[in-house]
């Protein structure tokens, strides 16, 4: 078995994620209060509170996403679960963060104070209303790459997420957003359907917060990643500690090769795939793109017993 896990990104966060595994855990927990102490408020309060909203905001979303994935992990590693046996990690935009603090690149400190500049860049960069995403289903990359290249006189259109070879996510202003989604439906596009995010994520409208984030993490202290990180914009593995911040930078308007990291991880060898925190979006996307490859979601304390388990056979 060649495993790589994998880290969700943003809209998989639901409320109470992550609160039984802190709950059975005290390593869990401490990622949670880690998390908290960095941003000098309880993100924790909002994580398990009862106002979806406040959680789905997308500067508490990304640092919620990551501290949910990052106390599975302790909580798998508490059990016996064996990092270093991982061949390697990947994550869906935010996700990317997680990746590399779970490779140890990054500290959880540093990790939640960069998701909490990026979520506050990325609402910045476009006024509400300005601009939105799509999910183009059932049409393949190339003939959404003519789509985009048809509709640019509309405005400014993107490939944001290559999800897999029948999910296509588009970015950008709401005039080309329209004449794009329009042409989808001639070209057979099974269904459109606008995404609920507050602004038009990895497209060239993010420009701004592409700048932003080069600010903040040019101080940033960065080591090589401890297991090799298949990043967003390249799907190749990274371990230099030096590219990592340019990627970082590029990932903001950039592509999520999501479909082509699958390829990647696959090509390598990769059979096995254990996507770590809220949801199973992830899984379902690699499925569709390597049928062959097995995948499991691990979120509870009862999913890491069953992942301890499973390995345990093995």
């Amino acid at each position: 078995m060649k495993r790589a896990l994998v880290f969700p990104g943003q809209g998989a966060q639901v409320l109470g994620m992550g609160r039984a595994v802190a709950e059975a855990y005290p390593e869990a927990r401490q990622v949670f209060e880690e998390v908290d102490d960095a941003l000098s408020f309880n993100l924790s309060q909002i994580i398990w509170g009862d106002d979806q909203e406040t959680l789905n905001l997308t500067v508490n979303a990304q640092p919620a996403l990551m501290a949910t994935s990052l106390a599975v992990l302790r909580a798998l590693v508490a059990e016996g679960f064996d990092i270093q046996k991982t061949a390697y990690f990947a994550g869906h935009s935010l996700g990317e963060y997680t990746a590399l603090c779970a490779a140890q690149s990054m500290t959880l400190a540093t990790t939640a104070r960069l998701l909490r500049v990026r979520g506050e860049a990325m609402q910045a960069a476009v006024p509400v209303g300005e601009g939105g995403m799509a999910a183009l289903l059932g049409l393949n990359i190339e003939v959404v790459e003519a789509i985009i290249k048809e509709s640019a006189m509309a405005g400014i259109c993107d490939i944001a997420n290559d999800n897999d070879p029948k999910q296509v996510v588009i970015s950008g202003s709401m005039a080309a957003l329209d004449k794009a989604i329009e042409m989808a439906k001639e070209k057979g596009a099974r269904r459109s359907v606008r995404l609920k995010t507050s602004a038009p994520f990895h497209c060239r409208l993010m420009q701004p917060a592409a700048e932003r984030m080069a600010i903040e993490l040019d101080p940033v202290a960065l080591a090589p990643p401890q297991i090799p990180v298949i990043t967003n914009v390249t799907a190749q593995e990274i371990r230099d500690a030096g590219d990592i911040k340019s990627q970082l930078i590029s990932q903001i308007t950039g592509r999520v090769r999501w479909r082509e990291t699958v390829h990647y991880m696959h090509q390598k060898g990769v059979d096995t795939v254990l996507e770590i925190g809220a949801g199973n979006a992830l899984s379902g996307m690699i499925r569709r793109t390597v049928p062959s490859i097995a995948t499991a979601a691990c979120a509870s304390p009862e999913q890491v017993q069953s992942q301890i388990q499973e390995i345990s056979n093995v």
